[in-house]
């Protein structure tokens, strides 16, 4: 961390040899620059100040959260398995007390990503447990650090094992993809990021090219998601946040949405 710095809007590392003048991820459309400007943060003061809860959702499902919040907010989730455990996107943050609960659990045997609002420090989390990092290759160009447990993935689905298996959905990026568990729930749990985006009431699923900027996406990538999400089982569902936790009529109120939508 020595020689990183990180984006305060984002939770993005960069290279501080090569820190550019505004953050690349931010300056894209799906993301934004704050109106009194780029800021960041060192990674001395991050881990001064924050700290990572850890909460266990069900039996083999965990949450990791930054707090009091930085940046996006989001979660990564910890899936414990019995052929090797994934965590599914990170958080910008990666302190001892985290890498001692995770190699009590087993430790990790691949990181996966939902899209590149979530890379934060990947490449820090893959040195500490030795592990590959899985990135749709639609999401390469957003990479900042190419690190060597990198690899980048093609096609519609990559299974990895006990059934789990890391699908492309498209629309928020094209990378933008799941991560589809079946023994987390009867019908199999979605781990989602926000590539789909459950709105607070939870009775509707918004799919955006940008949900900061509520830039929309044209209705035939729309009717693409939906026919590509119907065949997907699924009964229950984790978004990017903790208040995105839905564990009933996830398939109905994500079919009613697109409905919606397409009307």
């Amino acid at each position: 961390m020595e020689n990183q710095i990180i984006c305060s809007t984002c939770g993005t590392y960069f290279p501080v040899a090569t820190v550019p003048g505004i953050c690349s991820i931010c300056a894209e459309e799906r993301q934004y620059i704050p109106e009194t400007g780029q800021s960041w943060t060192k990674p001395e003061d991050l881990y001064s100040k924050h700290s990572i809860a850890i909460n266990q959702l069900k039996e083999n499902l965990y949450e990791l959260e930054i707090s009091p919040m930085f940046a996006i907010g989001q979660r990564a989730l910890l899936v414990l398995s019995e052929n090797g455990n994934v965590l599914w996107d990170c958080i910008p943050m990666l302190d001892e007390a985290t890498i001692n609960f995770i190699k009590s659990k087993g430790g990790l045997k691949a990181i996966a990503f939902s899209h590149p609002h979530y890379y934060s420090n990947m490449n820090g989390w893959a040195d500490v447990f030795n592990c590959p990092v899985y990135i749709h290759e639609n999401d390469a160009p957003y990479i900042i650090q190419k690190g060597e447990h990198i690899n980048l993935w093609h096609g519609e689905e990559l299974p990895l094992w006990d059934g789990i298996k890391i699908m492309l959905i498209g629309g928020h990026f094209e990378g933008s993809s799941i991560l589809h568990v079946p023994f987390l729930s009867k019908e199999g749990a979605i781990l989602c990021g926000d590539t789909l985006f459950l709105s607070p009431s939870k009775k509707h699923f918004s799919i955006m090219r940008s949900y900061p900027n509520k830039i929309p996406l044209p209705l035939n990538e729309i009717r693409r998601i939906k026919d590509r999400v119907k065949n997907i089982p699924m009964d229950t569902f984790y978004g990017y946040v903790k208040v995105q936790n839905l564990d009933n009529d996830v398939k109905q109120i994500f079919e009613k949405s697109m409905e919606r939508y397409l009307a």
